[in-house]
């Protein structure tokens, strides 16, 4: 359904970070982060190594919401955005729309996960990967949840762009899909809702990244889906297999999208198709458009509605609101 904004809203808290984690090193290195100013402290665990693969270790940070851990949190999982082939998990650090939702939440009584993953382009990887990556990151931090006061039945997911995608398919596939890792493979966790903000989540559908229904319309991100080798026939299976719209069901867990409705690199119609689809199959998928919004809530003529401020509380409460449920 179309939200309504106004019952999201909350006020925004600013924080500290106080580094208690260590950096470890591997061929994929984890980018250094930029500090954070603060009033509220925040636990912060840096650069875990998760998962070690071909290319090197891929690490994950942990925000906390107290400073003392007792018993266990609810865990938000957060994967960057950049195309799946840039950006960082220190995109969660810092004073951008994506750090101050993940220290809402935080303050909210979540703990945040920021997950690094292999890149298009390293090595042969493709979305695919980023997605396995992913999971083996929920999986690693379900295996180890009691020794980081983490709650593996209540998970979350959030996103942005390339990330908003991972964060779908986080959500809505099964716990055991995308197997990379094999000692992670058995562990299990539970979804219970997910945010994505201008994610794609179709690639099949190619006509969803058209934003004006211009003729000729190029495939742009085929090439990050398909591997050197793929054969022509395999084409749509590699296509579906990470579009996260093949995954809702009746009994999905909740997801929020919020898209702008001047985005030219992922179109709103990736909102409205999800939300089509959901219907279809009465999946739970609400939708918020922000308006004279164009990627990364980039003004475009006129100012956005609602407001980044408001886009960022209403990212948290939704989550907030789904933990309450």
């Amino acid at each position: 359904m179309l939200l309504n904004l106004g019952c999201l809203l909350a006020e925004r808290v600013e924080y500290d970070v106080s580094v208690c984690g260590q950096t470890s090193s591997g061929a994929i290195p984890a980018v250094p982060a930029q500090s954070s100013s603060a009033q509220t402290p925040i636990n912060l665990k840096t650069d875990i190594v998760y998962k070690t693969t071909d290319l090197g270790d891929l690490h994950l940070d942990l925000f906390y919401p107290a400073t003392e851990l007792v018993g266990t949190y609810p865990l938000v999982v957060y994967t960057h955005g950049g195309g799946w082939a840039a950006g960082s998990k220190n995109k969660a650090r810092g004073s951008s729309s994506i750090a101050w939702a993940v220290r809402g939440l935080t303050e909210s009584g979540f703990c945040v996960a920021a997950v690094q993953y292999r890149l298009f382009n390293q090595g042969d990887t493709r979305i695919r990967d980023c997605v396995t990556d992913s999971m083996d990151a929920v999986r690693y931090l379900a295996k180890h949840g009691d020794g980081l006061h983490l709650d593996s039945s209540r998970v979350f997911s959030f996103g942005d762009s390339a990330g908003g995608q991972l964060a779908q398919m986080i959500l809505l596939s099964d716990a055991g899909d995308f197997p990379g890792d094999k000692e992670l493979a058995s562990h299990q966790f539970t979804m219970v809702a997910g945010v994505s903000w201008y994610g794609p989540c179709d690639f099949e559908k190619t006509e969803l990244f058209n934003p004006d229904g211009r003729a000729n319309f190029r495939d742009r991100f085929g090439a990050r889906v398909l591997k050197p080798d793929a054969r022509p026939e395999d084409k749509l299976s590699f296509y579906r297999e990470v579009s996260p719209v093949n995954y809702l069901q009746k009994e999905s867990p909740r997801l929020l999208m919020i898209q702008g409705d001047k985005d030219t690199t992922i179109p709103v119609h990736h909102a409205y198709y999800m939300q089509k689809k959901a219907k279809a199959c009465s999946a739970p998928v609400d939708i918020i458009i922000v308006k004279n919004a164009g990627h990364n809530w980039r003004e475009v003529d006129e100012p956005i509605e609602p407001s980044r401020k408001e886009i960022i509380k209403s990212t948290v409460n939704y989550l907030v609101e789904m933990l309450h449920q």
